[in-house]
């Protein structure tokens, strides 16, 4: 993506993709370490992209890293049918007005041994007001349909809290938000391109860490193409009888062990194109970027964001104007 060109530029999706090196190194690590957490059974909640990657990303920290909390997470319209004791649940919306988030607040109000903080952009929404603490996101609010941006502030708030409270070594938020910029600006491969534009379906298959889900979601936002996550090694398990050749799959950070599967059912079995997105050269077209350790989630996210700017100009999307999608899915509205 040439963050240079005012042929990307122009797109507000673009532009907000691009801020997130400065928000990445601005963030205020004190601030968030210092929040007041009452328990340590942790719900990650919201809906869509609020949770997708914020959520899923923060579960799998937590196990990898080996966390004293135990964290999860759930939609907030799942979460209403659920006990909720002794649990500080994290409410995630970018514009405080989610419908499911204000309805499971507003069930929760009463309920004893329990806390609710609001994660969101607007300080006069309903979520910041009725939480019983609120952190309101730097990323201020976004313009362009898919939500970018607040995906990673949400996920980077959850990291520096826990890493915090669970003993664990910091992030270098510097280093982050250079490596973030340069997987935004890197070179994807014409030979992963090619497929995925003649495509009717995009299949994301990997780690269920919220980025192939999340970059599912985006597919659908910013290419108006269909998509669908597989997650881990689910594209060999079965859904290969209905697969077509004329769909494509793009593997997210492949499992080393299972790739020669991978081409054995989905390249040579369906006739399916197969194309990576890793940190090494796969035996598939492979966009390779740059590891990043216990991090590498997020540079995976701004290598997918990346390839889909770039198929979306490629089918001459208006990146900003989806014509049904909503920037807030389902408003409260009251």
């Amino acid at each position: 993506m040439n963050l240079q060109s005012e042929d990307y530029r122009r797109f507000k999706l673009v532009q907000e993709m691009a801020e997130t090196r400065g928000l990445i190194r601005g963030l205020n690590r004190e601030q968030i370490e210092h929040i007041p957490v009452q328990h340590s059974k942790l719900l990650l909640t919201g809906e869509g992209s609020s949770r997708i990657f914020p959520g899923k990303h923060t579960v799998s920290a937590s196990y990898r890293l080996g966390y004293r909390d135990h964290v999860f997470t759930q939609t907030a319209a799942n979460s209403l049918e659920f006990a909720h004791s002794d649990e500080t649940l994290f409410v995630a919306s970018n514009s405080g007005r989610t419908a499911e988030c204000v309805r499971l607040i507003r069930r929760l109000k009463d309920l004893p041994e329990r806390q609710t903080i609001g994660l969101t952009t607007n300080p006069d929404s309903p979520v910041a007001l009725e939480c019983d603490s609120v952190y309101i996101l730097t990323c201020g609010k976004e313009e362009a349909v898919a939500a970018t941006k607040t995906v990673v502030e949400q996920a980077l708030f959850y990291d520096i809290l826990l890493r915090s409270r669970n003993g664990k070594a910091p992030i270098d938020l510097p280093a982050l938000a250079d490596a973030f910029q340069d997987t935004l600006a890197a070179t994807v491969p014409e030979a992963v391109l090619r497929p995925l534009a003649d495509a009717s379906l995009i299949y994301f298959a990997g780690r269920n860490d919220g980025v192939a889900e999340e970059l599912t979601l985006k597919t659908n936002e910013i290419t108006r193409k269909k998509a669908d996550f597989l997650e881990g090694t689910y594209a060999v398990h079965g859904i290969e009888e209905v697969m077509d050749p004329i769909e494509a799959v793009v593997v997210v950070d492949p499992f080393e062990a299972e790739e020669q599967k991978f081409r054995n059912v989905l390249q040579d079995g369906v006739g399916i194109p197969v194309v990576a997105i890793s940190t090494r050269e796969t035996t598939f077209p492979t966009f390779r970027i740059a590891g990043a350790g216990e991090l590498q989630p997020y540079l995976l996210l701004a290598a997918g964001w990346n390839l889909l700017v770039e198929l979306g100009l490629r089918l001459s999307v208006d990146l900003d104007q989806p014509r049904r999608a909503r920037k807030v899915g389902n408003e409260f509205v009251g």
